[in-house]
């Protein structure tokens, strides 16, 4: 169904509900409110897209001398794109070239450093990369990035969430005497919270040469820009402080329990403050535990802990503990699914039912668009590339997340 049919059938759907209250002779329920504020935000946000579409064909055709086949690719070429790389190079690649040498000319792909510095291939450690080299370039370490698969994942049409916290529960049943008086309960009234979708973004400039080696831009937006991104979200997830454009991190939210671990000298081992954790998610929220971020120096401590015969609680470099069953090289802590990672600081574990207490949104996944006619990119043979992604985070269960403290108290 392309655009335009979709605009259509959410008016339709709009216009259905509000003749249907008008037949019957009444004001519109709360559900079909809620239903037609929806549909009617769908066919705006239809309506920007047509026009983005109508402009856009409207720049190809001024442009003139293209021909179809060069940039747009067949069903087949797109389904095969394996990455997101493969797909921007397949929608934009022959476009790229088409374009060069020509001022406001723009090469974007559907949605699937922030220096001044150029790649450019004439010049510097790229010389080498004419002749035929090796070109595998050697990466910096990038360590796993999988916080955000913890956590649930929802889509938003607007530009903001909102929703209630539960607040707490004054009082308690208890037994009472005959004509005696009852104990009320109340619940606290509930916390709105809106949490607002914030932009994550950055560029890089390429030279019209630089374009020509079509394999480079899919390594390059795979392999830095993509993975970039990716780390910088992880660290808003956990640690966002919620000023200005950022998140407000999983670490940050108000209502989140706490468990520290005690004495070293009544034997509060890091386990056993991880377990506590785990039992406080039960007992504070009413939901279980299903997985835990821990940063690697904390988890390496874990992993090499023996007991007294010196064997490894983890199981060996060889085998599993005593000899028994095959080796896991990173083995979950407590059964939990354990995310190890840097973005959490050492002496710090987030104990949580992730997938219940907190939901991930995105709005048009990650976006790669370039252009040549930024700044002074036409008159200088360059092309600039933007990948962005917006996303907000909202936690309805704050006590179903338990920031724990394993370092030990002195």
């Amino acid at each position: 169904m392309n655009l335009k049919a979709q605009r259509a059938a959410a008016l339709k759907a709009a216009q259905d509900i509000v003749a249907k209250a008008k037949a019957e002779n009444r004001d519109l329920t709360p559900e079909e409110i809620t239903e037609v504020e929806a549909k009617s935000a769908e066919v705006q946000e239809l309506d920007e897209k047509i026009e983005r579409a109508t402009k856009s064909a409207a720049l190809v055709a001024s442009v003139g001398g293209m021909r179809a086949d060069e940039h747009q690719p067949s069903e087949e070429s797109v389904a095969a794109a394996k990455s997101l790389g493969e797909h921007f190079v397949k929608h934009a690649g022959a476009r790229l070239k088409e374009i060069k040498g020509q001022s406001g000319a723009t090469a974007s792909a559907p949605e699937f450093k922030a220096a001044t510095d150029t790649q450019v291939t004439g010049a510097g450690v790229y010389g080498p990369v004419l002749t035929q080299v090796d070109r595998t370039i050697v990466q910096a370490n990038r360590p796993r990035l999988v916080i955000a698969d913890l956590l649930g994942q929802g889509t938003i049409s607007g530009n903001a969430i909102s929703y209630f916290v539960e607040g707490a529960l004054e009082g308690a049943f208890t037994t009472v005497a005959e004509a005696g008086a009852k104990p009320q309960l109340h619940v606290v009234d509930p916390t709105a919270v809106t949490d607002v979708l914030k932009k994550i973004a950055g560029w890089t400039k390429f030279s019209d040469e630089m374009l020509e080696d079509l394999d480079f831009i899919v390594s390059e937006i795979n392999n830095r820009l993509l993975y970039e991104l990716a780390k910088f979200e992880e660290a808003q997830i956990l640690n966002g402080n919620g000023t200005g454009s950022n998140l407000l991190g999983l670490l940050n939210r108000s209502g989140i329990q706490t468990e520290l671990r005690g004495n070293t000298a009544s034997n509060d081992t890091v386990a056993d403050t991880i377990f506590r954790a785990i039992t406080k998610v039960t007992t504070g929220s009413g939901l279980d535990a299903d997985g835990l971020a821990i940063n690697p120096a904390d988890y390496q401590t874990l992993r090499l802990a023996k007991d007294a015969n010196g064997q490894y609680y983890g199981g060996g470099f060889f085998s599993g503990a005593y000899g028994n069953g095959g080796l896991s090289e990173q083995p979950n802590v407590w059964g939990l699914r354990t995310v190890i990672t840097p973005a959490i600081a050492t002496g710090t574990v987030l104990v949580g039912a992730f997938g219940q207490a907190a939901t991930l949104y995105r709005k048009g996944g990650v976006r790669v668009e370039s252009t040549n006619s930024h700044a002074s990119d036409f008159t200088s043979n360059l092309v600039t590339v933007r990948v962005e992604e917006r996303v907000a985070l909202a936690v309805r269960r704050p006590a179903g997340l338990v920031k724990t403290t394993i370092t030990p108290a002195a």
